[in-house]
C-alpha cells in the first residue's frame, strides 16, 4: 500500500511538474511576442522622430501639438510611447510570483492587458500622424489661396523622383496601415515645402519690414510740381543708410542710375514680376546676381526725384505697375504659415 501511495504521489508530482514547465514556456513564449511588438514601437519611434522634426521646420499648424523627442530617441507628448522592457519584466515577475493563479493563468490575463494598451499606443500614433498630414495640407491649400487672391498662381509639387528594379512582394505581405500614415505625411509635408518655396518665391514681402507708407499706389499731388500725376508704388519712410531687404528670391537685372529713380535696383522674381528700388544712396547687388528672400540689396537714400530719405517700391507685370500693397497684404496674412 505504501508503495502504491509512494508511486501516485511521483506521479501526481511529475504531472505538476510538467505543467509548471508548459506554463513556463506558454509565458515564455508571450513574452517574446510582447518584445517583439515592444520593438516594433521603438522602431516606429526611430521613424517618427526625422518626421516631427520636419513638421516643425515648416512649421505644420494642427489642432494636435508636436511631440518632443528625448535624447533615448523615445517620444514623448502627443504621440503615444511603447512600454519598456523593465515594465514588461516586472508585470511577468509579478506574475510569477501570484500564489492566487497559476502562471500561466496570469500571464494570460496580462498579456491580454498588455496586448489591448499596444494596440492603443499603435491607434493613438496612427491617428496623431493623419493629424498632422491634415495639418500640413491644410496649410498648403491657405497659402494657395492666399497667393490666388493676388492673382499668382501655385501648381501642384512635382512628382518625386523614384525608381529601382521590380521586386514582387512575397504573398500575403501589404503596407501597415502605420506605413501608409507615415508615407502620406512625408507626402503632405513634401508639398507643403513646395508651396512655401513657390510663395517666398514671389513678392509679398516687404523692402522695409516695420517701416510706414508715406505716399501709396495711384493718383496723387506730384510732390514737386503740385500737379496732379500718377504714382506707380509706394513710398516707405526711411532714414539715409537704412537697409533694403529684398522680398522674394529674384535675379539682379538692373542695378545704377535711371533718371528720376537715382539709384535703382531691378530685380526679376517668379512667373515674370519684377521689383524696383529707387532713390537709393548705395546699392550692394550686381547685375545678374541671384537673390534670396531678404538679402540686403541696397540702402535707403534721397538720389534721383525726390523731397528726402524714404524708398520707392514698385511692383510690374509685363513692365505695367501694379499696386504693391495688395502683394504685401497677402504676405502678411500667410506669414504665419511661412
Amino acid at each position: 500500500a505504501y508503495e502504491d501511495r509512494i508511486s501516485a504521489l511521483r506521479a501526481q508530482v511529475d504531472r505538476i511538474t510538467s505543467r509548471q514547465l508548459l506554463d513556463q514556456q506558454l509565458m515564455e513564449t508571450k513574452v517574446a511576442e510582447l518584445i517583439d511588438r515592444q520593438e516594433q514601437l521603438t522602431s516606429r519611434t526611430g521613424r517618427l522622430a526625422p518626421l516631427l522634426d520636419r513638421a516643425r521646420d515648416v512649421n505644420a499648424k494642427t489642432a494636435i501639438p508636436l511631440p518632443t523627442a528625448k535624447p533615448d530617441n523615445t517620444i514623448t507628448g502627443s504621440i503615444a510611447t511603447s512600454p519598456s522592457r523593465a515594465m514588461l519584466a516586472g508585470i511577468f515577475g509579478e506574475a510569477k510570483n501570484s500564489n492566487e493563479l497559476s502562471s500561466a493563468d496570469v500571464a494570460d490575463q496580462l498579456f491580454a492587458n498588455i496586448n489591448h494598451s499596444i494596440k492603443d499606443i499603435e491607434s493613438t500614433q496612427i491617428a496623431e500622424i493623419r493629424g498632422l498630414a491634415e495639418g500640413a495640407k491644410n496649410n498648403a491649400r491657405d497659402i494657395k489661396h492666399a497667393l490666388s487672391a493676388a492673382g499668382l498662381s501655385v501648381g501642384d509639387a512635382p512628382q518625386s523622383a523614384e525608381g529601382g528594379p521590380y521586386i514582387p512582394a512575397s504573398e500575403g505581405a501589404k503596407i501597415s496601415a502605420f506605413d501608409k500614415e507615415v508615407e502620406g505625411l512625408d507626402q503632405a509635408l513634401d508639398a507643403l515645402d513646395y508651396v512655401k518655396g513657390e510663395a517666398r518665391s514671389h513678392p509679398i514681402g516687404t523692402p522695409l519690414p516695420g517701416n510706414t507708407i508715406t505716399s501709396r499706389f495711384g493718383y496723387r499731388t506730384d510732390p514737386i510740381l503740385g500737379n496732379q500725376a500718377f504714382h506707380a508704388g509706394l513710398d516707405f519712410r526711411g532714414t539715409i543708410g537704412e537697409s533694403v531687404h529684398a522680398p522674394a528670391a529674384a535675379v539682379v537685372v538692373s542695378a545704377g542710375v535711371q533718371g528720376g529713380y537715382g539709384n535703382m535696383v531691378e530685380l526679376r522674381h517668379k512667373d515674370g514680376l519684377v521689383t524696383r528700388y529707387g532713390h537709393l544712396s548705395r546699392i550692394d547687388v550686381q547685375v545678374g546676381q541671384k537673390i534670396n528672400v531678404g538679402d540686403i540689396i541696397g540702402e535707403v537714400g534721397s538720389t534721383g526725384r525726390s523731397t528726402g530719405p524714404h524708398l520707392h517700391y514698385e511692383v510690374r507685370i509685363d513692365n505695367k505697375p501694379v499696386d504693391p500693397a495688395r502683394y504685401i497684404a497677402i504676405g502678411n496674412a500667410v506669414q504665419s504659415l511661412l
